[in-house]
């Protein structure tokens, strides 16, 4: 049996749920190429129906869906999104999920709990995909969830360098929020100029969600400028009661940096009003208008997604990105 050869061609197509498509679009700019059309619309009683208008036949896909409110359908059609590409034959899907759903609840606090952390990786394990991309996962060993390649992109620099342009010539101390983040601080002290770190020390209800007491703060900070940093805020209540409590201790003053806004009702209220002199997100999560105040910055992850992007496609090196530090 005589075997055909043939020149192999790769060819890239980006596909955008719903729940962002601003992002989508910055995406699709950086990249020079368009997202495809695609028809999807809800049923009367929820059900979600997806259908690409162009054949996605020998594709590499890429799949971009930011879980924001009301998380649980964004996470249902970019399932849905990713079984249609299977059975239309793409050749590698990609799923991006700049904010990856339900990543707090990785471990089981106490019997009978779900980890739905490793739910969700086996969900589109099963729907088809590939691959997974996402920003800033709040615990990063649930990318051993999923049983394929994660590329786990960091913002931190992003975010770093809007503060060293911004506040570089300021005594910083960075801060983490709880103590479990302080290898996040270490890291973005490192990145500032070898920054000294602090951190909040604080105590947390399993059974109250979303409440955190913030009881006092470990490392110099008088006199500073604190940079307090987080992978997400949700509410607001824990990050807010942090600011408080530094600029009890004598900081001079706070900006607050985070990767995700969630933003749930009251966090705008909350970090509006608080004392800090800048809050700062990146738009894995879309924050509309409503949501916004004077001292609230929003810089694009869409470059950073874009180049991550290329790079798979072209089989390069995610890692490349950050140094060799991913």
């Amino acid at each position: 049996m005589n075997a055909k050869s043939g020149t192999p061609k790769k060819h890239l197509m980006l596909f955008s749920g719903r729940a962002h498509p601003e992002l989508a679009e910055e995406v699709a700019r950086a990249l020079n190429v368009q997202i495809t059309p695609q028809a999807a619309y809800d049923f009367a009683n929820g059900e979600i129906f997806v259908r690409f208008n162009e054949s996605v036949r020998g594709t590499d896909a890429f799949v971009i869906q930011s879980h924001t409110t009301p998380i649980n359908q964004w996470v249902m059609e970019q399932l849905l999104m990713v079984d249609a590409l299977k059975r239309a034959s793409a050749k590698r899907i990609t799923v991006i999920m700049p904010f990856y759903p339900y990543a707090r609840q990785d471990k089981k606090h106490k019997g009978r709990e779900p980890i739905s952390a490793r739910l969700i990786a086996d969900m589109f394990k099963t729907a088809g995909a590939d691959r997974i991309m996402t920003v800033d996962l709040h615990t990063a060993q649930i990318q051993g969830f999923f049983d394929g390649p994660v590329d786990h992109l960091f913002a931190q620099s992003i975010l770093a360098d809007h503060i060293s342009a911004t506040y570089g010539g300021s005594d910083i101390t960075v801060v983490s929020p709880d103590s479990g983040r302080v290898r996040l601080a270490e890291k973005w002290a490192t990145q500032l100029g070898d920054r000294p770190i602090a951190f909040i020390h604080k105590t947390r209800d399993p059974l109250k969600p979303n409440e955190a007491v913030a009881n006092r703060v470990v490392g110099e900070v008088a006199g500073r400028l604190c940079v307090l940093v987080d992978d997400m805020i949700d509410t607001g209540g824990t990050i807010v009661k942090a600011c408080d409590a530094l600029l009890d201790a004598g900081a001079s003053d706070v900006v607050i940096a985070a990767t995700h806004g969630i933003l749930s009702d009251p966090a705008t209220e909350r970090l509006a009003n608080c004392k800090a002199r800048e809050v700062i997100f990146t738009n894995t999560l879309p924050i509309s208008e409503a949501k916004r105040f004077p001292g609230m910055t929003v810089l694009s992850i869409a470059p950073l997604l874009a180049r991550a992007i290329q790079e798979v496609f072209e089989d390069g090196s995610v890692t490349s990105l950050f140094d060799g530090n991913a």
